[in-house]
């Protein structure tokens, strides 16, 4: 296996998927992998991957989905499993491809779905914990009406020139997440029953203004699953990490560096 450079693209099932590793690489210490929004991607996680390597000490391995940022485009529509897609058949080649031997998953709105559904469907011990951003686990009406508003944004105003900062198709960024979300047949989207087979602690971090989803989301985790979940609910929307950084910075480092320093797994520096 070729050793990670700061950054670049790793070739997964005829995707490229471009990718930055900050911090020790997984084979010198536990790996933390961070999975973005549904319009997200690399660059758009800011230098928040960057912070929480520094507070926890662990690697923060960061991608972008194929449709996203640099990483190959995708053939639209996309499938209405395009979440359980990724968690069963792309995840798992891309822990291989950078020598994922323990830590976290972290994974913000869309990410953070991938993540339970991977966690929720495969036994895989080198994953210790989760960190749910802003998680969906079922479709609510006001998430819809919000994800309805951004699609006339996206026709009316400038968020498609914002969006192409980031992305090399802002078209196939949008319309394979906005698409799929907006088919009719998407409200049947459902995951609880994957909560019940996680096995690992949970910390759910949920802004109390998120205009995406409700509390209704962390308490029916709280209902599901079997593992401790823990909920943060900060003074934030859709995106905490951006708009309550310093709170989501020490909630998931608190976490992170409890779960990982209980296992004696690598090198830690103090929290930030």
């Amino acid at each position: 296996m070729t050793a990670l450079a700061d950054q670049g693209f790793l070739d997964i099932a005829g995707q490229r998927l471009e990718y930055r590793m900050i911090g020790p690489r997984p084979a010198d210490a536990p790996t933390l992998v961070m999975l973005h929004e549904g319009l997200g991607c690399v660059g758009l996680w800011g230098d928040f991957p960057d912070r929480l390597a520094q507070a926890t000490g662990t690697g923060v391995f960061v991608y972008s989905r194929a449709g996203y940022g640099q990483s190959s485009k995708v053939a639209l529509p996309r499938p209405l499993t395009y979440m359980h897609d990724e968690a069963n058949r792309t995840l798992p080649l891309l822990l291989a491809a950078i020598g994922f031997r323990r830590g976290l998953l972290v994974g913000h709105s869309d990410g953070a779905s991938i993540a339970a559904i991977y966690a929720g469907s495969v036994q895989d011990h080198r994953v210790r914990g989760l960190v749910l951003i802003a998680p969906h686990f079922f479709t609510e009406d006001m998430g819809i009406a919000s994800i309805e508003e951004t699609k006339q944004a996206y026709e009316t105003t400038d968020l498609r020139e914002r969006l192409a900062r980031w992305h090399a198709d802002p078209d196939n960024a949008f319309r394979g997440w906005n698409d799929a979300w907006l088919d009719p047949k998407f409200r049947e989207w459902d995951i609880t029953a994957e909560l019940a087979y996680i096995r690992v602690p949970i910390l759910i971090v949920q802004g109390k203004d998120d205009q995406y989803g409700t509390m209704r989301q962390a308490d029916v985790a709280r209902e599901e699953c079997y593992c401790p979940v823990d909920v943060a609910v900060l003074p934030a929307r859709h995106a905490p990490h951006r708009e309550a950084p310093a709170e989501t910075l020490t909630a998931i480092a608190d976490f992170a560096n409890r779960l990982l320093r209980d296992h004696a797994e690598g090198h830690f520096s103090a929290a930030a």
